[in-house]
């Protein structure tokens, strides 16, 4: 019932004198049409079917009526949707992201301040692909990489330190010989020379903490400019990722983005998946099918923090990779709070 009560949370709830005028139109409409039927008064509609609770049919007919944004007033009905429209969702299907939501303010909150650095810790498996002079080749790479991102600014601010491991084949593939170098540490350097994001998917905490607290605002958030998009729903699910990754929201906007998440149309979960660290844990996940992959954001079964996250293989054809194959993997082991960026070492 609870999950039920939080059911299109975002739409806000009507006034009960709205209510009332609402529940008098519906019962018009339902009654208007009976009246003058010739079953209506031989009787045989006296007894409803068995199994049939008048009173809960109405109650149910307004609440879609509510939910679904239709609105009937005599013969003409008029049907309010956003752009792109919030598609309801099973409760079985967005379980992973409602409970992640119900538990974002039970994990220990992190408190940054200006000038202070957030550090990630995370291991990552990436394809690879190369052209030499035996070939093109494919190969999976695999790493651990700190960041540190100031708490206010852009990735051009950022530094970073890696260490290789090894390599996997590509699903399908045999691992070439640029794949088998031995491990190499690298940095720290600076993370990038440039930032070509749009101002509104900054993901420092300055700017992540400013965002709405609320289901409704965050998924306006999500999308966006993404009216004249193609596939608006994979592009909302991806900029949920760049919140996730290497990023930290205070647990009100996180909260909230979970709940957004859940709204996105076919969205579903995913009982058994794995990071890029072998963790187990469970998985909301969005059908890409023009690549032919399932994105995975996964969650600790117990705890439902954020985990990681993994791409998987569900069309061959597409992927040009075995069905399940896993393509790209993460996992977010660590996210702690430094008074400054660490000594830059020469190239």
């Amino acid at each position: 019932m609870t999950q039920l009560d939080r059911l299109r949370s975002e739409i806000p709830l009507p006034e009960l004198a709205d209510l009332r005028a609402e529940e008098r139109r519906l019962l018009e409409e339902i009654a208007g049409p009976a009246r003058s039927h010739p079953a209506r008064r031989t009787g045989r509609w006296a007894r409803p079917r068995i199994g049939l609770r008048p009173r809960l049919l109405i109650a149910g007919g307004l609440a879609l009526a509510v939910a679904t944004g239709i609105v009937v007033a005599g013969t003409e009905r008029k049907v309010v949707r956003p752009v792109p429209p919030i598609a309801s969702q099973p409760v079985a299907a967005v379980s992973v992201l409602v409970h992640a939501s119900d538990n974002a303010a039970r994990h220990p909150e992190l408190h940054p301040r200006p000038g202070q650095y957030l550090v990630y810790e995370s291991r990552t498996m990436n394809p690879v692909e190369s052209n030499t002079a035996s070939g093109h080749s494919r190969y999976l790479a695999r790493g651990k990489r700190t960041v540190w991102y100031p708490v206010a600014g852009t990735s051009v601010d950022g530094f970073i330190a890696g260490e290789t491991l090894p390599s996997k084949p590509y699903p399908g593939w045999p691992l070439p010989p640029e794949a088998k170098q031995p491990p190499a540490r690298t940095g720290p350097e600076k993370l990038a020379d440039f930032d070509q994001r749009a101002g509104f998917l900054r993901t420092d905490y300055a700017y992540l903490s400013r965002l709405p607290a609320d289901t409704a605002g965050m998924r306006r958030h999500l999308f966006t400019r993404l009216e004249h998009s193609t596939n608006p729903y994979t592009e909302a699910w991806s900029r949920v990722a760049g919140m996730l990754r290497e990023a930290y929201l205070p647990a009100a906007q996180r909260a909230a983005l979970f709940r957004a998440a859940a709204t996105i149309p076919g969205v579903v979960s995913v009982p058994v998946s794995t990071d890029a660290a072998g963790r187990k844990g469970v998985a909301a996940a969005l059908v890409v099918r023009e690549l032919g992959i399932r994105e995975e954001y996964i969650f600790d079964p117990k705890t439902y923090q954020y985990l990681g996250e993994r791409s998987v293989v569900i069309d061959a054809a597409r992927a040009k990779a075995p069905v399940g194959s896993v393509l790209t993997s993460s996992a977010l082991l660590r996210v702690s709070v430094a008074d400054s960026a660490p000594p830059v070492r020469p190239r």
